[in-house]
């Protein structure tokens, strides 16, 4: 792989400025647009495919580094079914069962190539071998990771935007433990994304559409997984979850949020995390900005956290999920009565006033 960094950034980065006005106007003249509807924050049509330009980047950055020169066949195969399916769905709508086959089989394409997680090692209990379970459970991370990403790209610029800060964080973890490939793919992926992101912020001339979003939740399931390829530590484990924080907690709260109100898992909703933002006065941005502030926290935490004492670690793990709890219940993503911890803060502030 060509070690020149900077170019493999550029390369993709510059491609994706270059491509992304010539894919706005073949999505215009197909048709593949983002109209309007209920659950939508756009008030007018605006052109998707987005995705498309992201992908000629990657492609430009794969050849330009190098990395068609390494053994990563399964997961270009995976790549490209996901493409595929992102691309349809854009143009025809597909349903939810024909996407979710499409990422099942993406997903395959890297297990069977042998990418996968064989062992966990608890601290202070033991190492497993996972054994027949390293199959479903790799597939079940890629398909998690691909779906979180798809699932937050609901405002301008938000999903590249959350995209990018993981992307750049674990490429500097990867720098710092010396991991080629895994640094190698996060530079390219950043490098592309950014270029789309100046067409993508609010207010935004193109929406990356599923083929976008799929395809970067894809990339940083893969990413996430080479990290963690065959033996796993409880801890080393949590590292890439604390940096998807966004992503993994939007989705976990979706679930939960429509497990409580005896809805199907599936069923979509105005209750995410970036709706509830502009729903208690956010404006479009500052909703974007703040949620890129939080990334940021999460990613820090992640740095911090893969480098810490396991006391330490165990702080950073405490106090994120307090900080999720709080947010949570601030905003309302279960719902609006939704707030254990913060009545329980209050009944302590008034015993200790009284």
């Amino acid at each position: 792989m060509n070690p020149n960094l900077v170019l493999t950034f550029l390369a993709p980065f510059i491609t994706v400025l270059l491509v992304t006005p010539l894919v706005i106007k073949f999505a215009i003249k197909i048709g593949a647009t983002d109209k309007p509807d209920y659950r939508k924050v756009h008030k007018k049509a605006m052109p998707r495919l987005g995705g498309l330009a992201i992908f000629f980047g990657v492609i430009v950055g794969f050849f330009i580094s190098g990395m068609h020169n390494e053994q990563v066949t399964g997961i270009v195969a995976g790549l490209i079914v996901i493409v595929c399916i992102g691309i349809a769905d854009d143009i025809f709508q597909l349903s939810a069962k024909w996407k979710f086959l499409g990422q099942i089989i993406a997903a395959g394409m890297v297990v069977g190539s042998g990418l996968m997680i064989n062992v966990l090692k608890i601290p202070f209990i033991g190492v497993f071998d996972l054994g027949i379970l390293s199959y479903p459970i790799t597939i079940l991370w890629i398909v998690g990771i691909t779906n979180a990403i798809n699932l937050i790209d609901g405002l301008d610029g938000l999903s590249a935007g959350v995209s990018s800060i993981i992307f750049g964080t674990i490429a500097m973890l990867a720098f710092t433990d010396s991991k080629i490939l895994i640094l190698t793919i996060a530079v390219i992926a950043l490098g592309s994304t950014l270029g789309f992101l100046y067409y993508n912020f609010h207010p935004a001339k193109i929406f990356m559409g599923d083929v976008g979003s799929l395809l970067l939740g894809y990339l940083i399931s893969i990413i996430s997984l080479l990290g963690l390829f065959k033996s796993v530590t409880l801890f080393s484990f949590i590292v890439p979850i604390i940096i998807l924080g966004v992503p993994i907690l939007d989705t976990l709260f979706a679930i939960i949020r429509r497990v409580v109100n005896k809805q199907p898992i599936s069923a979509p909703d105005k209750s995410h995390i970036h709706h509830r933002l502009l729903a208690i006065g956010f404006s479009h941005r500052g909703t974007v900005l703040l949620i890129y502030s939080i990334s940021l926290l999460f990613s820090m935490s992640a740095i911090i956290f893969s480098s810490s004492t396991l006391l330490g670690s165990i702080v950073i793990i405490a106090a994120l999920i307090i900080l999720i709890e709080f947010i949570a219940e601030i905003i309302g993503l279960v719902h609006d009565e939704y707030k254990p911890f913060i009545t329980m803060f209050r009944r302590v502030l008034r015993k200790e006033d009284n």
